[in-house]
């Protein structure tokens, strides 16, 4: 039996290795590592993108993949040699990828490996092997990361990239030392295993944007702007461009969208959006409807404004105020931080700041235009129930809306917030959407209610004593 003195300590700005170590049992586990579910024959990348989400990085398998310089027409992902070309293309020094194991010597070759492996893991380095899927004949290879072990059970701990709830799986060492050496040669054995030690990663920090990354946006967008009468403003994340008086641009961009910026972080948002975001505040109806059909051929459905996923850009008719600038700037910090929030929550959070303030430091909605719509779908009995609600498609809730799912979504975030609760449902919803993709379950835990009927009656009756403005 193995037997460690287990240490934790940071490794070089990047891994914390957590340890428990008693003389009755033995553990060595890297926490708080994210689990990624692959794409199809993205193993490898997905494993790769696991470790750069630990050390805070920006960069997904389809970045992992890139940076192995596969021509994406061979359609697949990174086989070993692929993955070792990307991976020290990011920056780890993953150090000699391929042991051959004679297959007569192979019991304690194979252990010796794995002797190494649990040393890098005390160090807090986990490990990309290289192993068989499962012990049937025939299996194919599979890519799984490796972030512990426990001596106590004598098992392998490790994230298993092909299926969603994968996240620290165990598997006890026997099979995981019998899955890992490939067996191309019956007399010579391969073990693959790569060292994720980090040396100078070139992917970007989560929401962190540097000068140069501004330099060279900026070095873009300026074949894009109409004349000289815009002005542009780098607020980060975002980048804002003006037809006003530069000015007002500027004030624009300093107390609505930083102000914006600071307090929606402070109450929700851990990560700035994955892009630089460009915001275009165009003076009157005139100029909105005429930049947005010259320059992303939009023809806007709302004279307001509108977020353009696409384009990466906001794009406002600012002469209608700046509410519907603090919405849509909600919505691409919800893509960067809750990406499969459902569109009621999303639109409800984001509808819920296009009458705000600030009180006591904390950004606060306030009663809207919208309320006097609800009021008269209460009225009429036409309001769907909450469930109802919740589990509305994106389809459903932009497109068959009977004239409330906004309103409806907005006040019942408002009715969260007044009761001091939508910053905690946020977070829980967010901790439980995949068991709760909805939210409804986390609505009604947070409620603490379970007559949503009864709720519902009690909640449109304190919507109906509401007033605006």
């Amino acid at each position: 039996m193995l037997r460690y003195f287990l240490i934790a300590f940071v490794l070089a700005g990047s891994f914390l290795a957590v340890v428990h170590a008693t003389p009755e049992k033995e553990l060595v586990l890297i926490k708080g590592v994210p689990h990624v579910e692959q794409k199809p024959d993205f193993c490898g990348e997905a494993c790769g993108e696991m470790v750069l989400r630990k050390l805070g990085y920006d960069a997904d398998q389809d970045y992992v993949f890139k940076m192995s310089g596969l021509d994406p027409e061979l359609g697949r992902g990174c086989y070993t040699r692929d993955l070792k070309k990307a991976l020290e293309a990011i920056g780890f020094q993953v150090g000699e990828v391929w042991y051959r194991a004679r297959a007569k010597y192979a019991e304690e070759q194979i252990q010796d490996r794995f002797e190494e492996l649990v040393t890098d893991l005390n160090k807090g380095i986990p490990s990309i092997v290289c192993t068989h899927y499962n012990d049937k004949p025939d299996t194919t290879e599979h890519f799984r990361l490796v972030l512990g072990y426990d001596q106590d059970s004598d098992e392998v701990i490790y994230h298993e990239p092909a299926e969603s709830d994968g996240a620290y799986r165990h598997m006890d060492r026997e099979t995981f030392l019998k899955l890992w050496p490939l067996k191309y040669n019956p007399e010579t054995w391969t073990i693959i295993r790569f060292r994720m030690l980090p040396g100078k990663i070139v992917a970007r920090k989560a929401g962190v944007f540097e000068e140069k990354d501004f330099e060279k946006h900026l070095k873009e967008l300026k074949k894009k702007i109409p004349s000289d009468k815009f002005h542009v403003v780098v607020q980060p994340p975002f980048v804002v461009i003006g037809d006003e008086p530069e000015k007002w641009v500027k004030h624009r961009a300093r107390h609505t969208v930083g102000w914006a910026v600071k307090l929606l972080k402070k109450a929700y948002f851990e990560k700035d959006p994955e892009d630089i975001i460009d915001i275009w505040l165009f003076k009157d109806d005139e100029s909105y409807t005429k930049h947005a059909k010259e320059l992303f051929n939009d023809e806007p459905d709302t004279p307001f404004g509108y977020y353009s996923e696409s384009e990466k850009a906001l794009v406002m008719n600012i002469a209608t105020g700046g509410g519907t600038l603090v919405h849509e700037i909600v919505h691409p910090f919800v893509r960067s931080n809750f990406p499969d929030c459902p569109a009621w929550f999303n639109e409800g959070l984001g509808s819920l700041y296009e009458q705000c303030g600030e009180r006591d430091g904390e950004i606060m909605g306030f009663t809207n235009w919208r309320l006097a719509g609800l009021q008269r779908t209460i009225k009429k009995g036409r309001l769907p129930s909450f469930k109802e609600l919740t589990a509305t498609t994106e389809r459903e809730f932009y497109l068959e809306d009977p004239g409330s799912n906004y309103g409806q979504a907005r006040y019942l975030c408002y009715y969260l917030q007044q009761q001091g609760m939508l910053r905690k449902f946020y977070s829980e919803f967010y901790k439980n959407r995949k068991d709760d993709p909805t939210g409804y379950q986390t609505l009604k835990k947070i409620l603490d209610v379970e007559d949503m009927e009864k709720f519902q009656k009690m909640w449109e009756k304190w919507v109906l004593k509401l007033t605006f403005p």
